[in-house]
């Protein structure tokens, strides 16, 4: 931890391939450090509902079964983030996708303080076998760990029945870890170089991974011009 930390709004960027458990992690930032945790699936959702007109361009793009472009994307992250609750900063979850969007995050950030950005590494075999542990209720919806061999197939919420999602098979996995490697890993390669950049070991506990995650952007926020610009380090 940090002795210092450099007052003002905490932008953060989580980073990370599925299964990596970054919207855990983002969640979990977000309500410690009062600041909002804002989602590509959530602000599309609000504004599919809402009667802006970016809204209702979603919205038919998403009925429609499309994929909304970079340049709708970013319109409507930029007005997520004029909202006053976001005054203070925020945790952006799956934006950028792209380094078009990057770039595009760049430039909304000119006037709201400097960017940290934490890329949560998790090994592909590592996520394959951590996700295939993986068991949601059919009930509830409550996810959990299986140890393997383990037989229980109730949820210890409900009683409902533990199901292994369809996404969750090592073959749906490795193709998700291959698109996420063509379309989104290079935004490490664009961030990286940055002092304002680190990654941490995801391989640990969720408490562990959160106090990593947090150290980093308290070290990035008091230190936002280190000198080690170029460098990938990992925390933890």
């Amino acid at each position: 931890m940090t002795s210092e930390v450099t007052r003002g709004p905490i932008n953060l960027v989580v980073l990370g391939p599925p299964g990596a458990g970054k919207g855990t992690q983002a969640v979990e930032f977000a309500r410690r450090h009062g600041i909002p945790k804002i989602s590509t699936g959530d602000i599309l959702r609000d504004a599919a509902q809402s009667e802006t007109d970016l809204g209702q361009r979603a919205k038919v793009t998403m009925d429609a079964g499309g994929l909304v472009d970079d340049k709708l994307m970013i319109a409507i992250v930029r007005e997520r983030l004029t909202r006053r609750d976001a005054e203070r900063g925020f945790v952006l979850d799956g934006f950028p996708r792209t380094v078009a969007q990057a770039i595009a995050l760049d430039e909304l950030m000119t006037d709201q303080g400097p960017l940290t950005v934490v890329d949560i590494a998790v090994p592909d075999d590592a996520l394959v076998e951590r996700l295939a542990r993986r068991r949601v209720c059919g009930q509830c919806g409550n996810a959990t760990s299986v140890a393997a061999g383990e037989s229980r197939n109730r949820c210890e919420k409900c009683g409902g029945e533990l199901v292994l999602r369809s996404d969750d098979t090592e073959s749906t996995v490795r193709e998700r870890l291959r698109v996420y490697a063509e379309a989104t890993k290079p935004l490490v390669g664009y961030y990286s170089s940055r002092p304002t950049f680190r990654a941490v070991d995801g391989q640990q506990s969720p408490a562990a991974v959160w106090a990593a995650l947090n150290n980093a952007v308290d070290e990035m926020r008091a230190t936002p011009s280190a000198a080690d610009c170029g460098s990938e380090r990992t925390v933890g």
